[in-house]
């Protein structure tokens, strides 16, 4: 039986800029924070880390930067995602020299390929790097998505761990647990749909919102993890608003203004992405107060 990267609660991490570069005395302080939390692993340079604008170089010097900073305190993830095979392979092989834990990796987007390509593109990244995989299935944001008889398949390479699942696709989540059982764990890839996964199996989620309240998202993991269905579902409605709001705009404009309303200065988003509109900066204010969090 394969052993999980990690169990409980993964914080997707956010990327802090100063002038358009890493702040990495910032970076320090996010990964301290995250360790006190309690948090069981952070994943660097995922969607949240806008990884989409970081250089092959930059993307590599962070993850080598958080691996000796956590210095085996937290399971280190490295987001290693690409529509080029062998561009993942690179990352791969660098994060593995870092002494990362293990890897994140995408469904390849935009270039979008057949069920069969991405068993290729997922198997031979998996054959090259020996280091354990978590597959990455959010087809809102790629435009293609994993079918449970292909998670099937690729269940049976020994360094494919498990899928980050962010479809919000309850059924495909069943027919995967069904179909690979142990052979692939899965964590929930959505803040809201941690409790209804972990009830049906999920080892915990791959969080946004735990970049703010790492400790809550925590809770409600062990929660799950001990079977108190009832605390972590009162635990959820809690915090079911702020879940939502962090995602009014795309993923991770909102949790880093949250971020720096909350006084945190994690920086500037960099293009494309830019700062929320007025409207839904206002709910996400109110949504960061009704839970108790003090804005600057």
């Amino acid at each position: 039986m394969k052993t999980p990267i990690f169990t409980g609660a993964a914080t997707a991490i956010v990327t802090p800029f100063r002038d358009d570069k890493i702040d990495f005395d910032k970076m320090a302080g996010l990964i301290d924070m995250q360790y006190n939390g309690g948090i069981s692993a952070i994943i660097v340079c995922g969607t949240t880390g806008e990884n989409a604008t970081q250089p092959i170089t930059e993307h590599e010097e962070l993850v080598n930067f958080c691996v000796k900073k956590n210095a085996g305190r937290m399971k280190i993830v490295a987001g290693v995602g690409s529509n080029d095979t062998m561009t993942s392979v690179r990352l791969a092989s660098s994060a593995k020299a870092s002494g990362a834990d293990g890897i994140l990796m995408v469904t390849p987007y935009y270039n979008k390929t057949t069920q069969r390509g991405l068993v290729q593109h997922f198997s031979t990244v998996a054959d090259r790097v020996d280091i354990p995989m978590i597959l990455y299935n959010v087809p809102a944001r790629t435009g293609i998505g994993l079918t449970a008889d292909t998670y099937k398949i690729l269940s049976k390479h020994p360094n494919i761990n498990g899928i980050k699942e962010a479809s919000g696709d309850f059924s495909l989540f069943a027919r995967t647990r069904a179909l690979c059982g142990d052979d692939l764990y899965v964590w929930s890839g959505n803040d809201d749909n941690t409790v209804p996964m972990m009830a049906m199996g999920a080892l915990g989620v791959i969080s946004v919102a735990s970049n703010i309240v790492p400790e809550a998202v925590t809770e409600l993991c062990k929660l799950c993890l001990d079977k108190d269905f009832d605390a972590a579902t009162k635990l959820y409605f809690k915090y079911a608003e702020l879940f939502e709001r962090l995602f009014i705009e795309v993923n991770p404009i909102p949790v880093k203004t949250a971020m720096n309303l909350m006084g945190m200065d994690v920086g500037k988003l960099r293009l494309p992405l830019v700062d929320m509109a007025p409207d839904t900066l206002e709910k996400l204010k109110v949504s960061l107060t009704n839970v108790g969090l003090k804005l600057k």
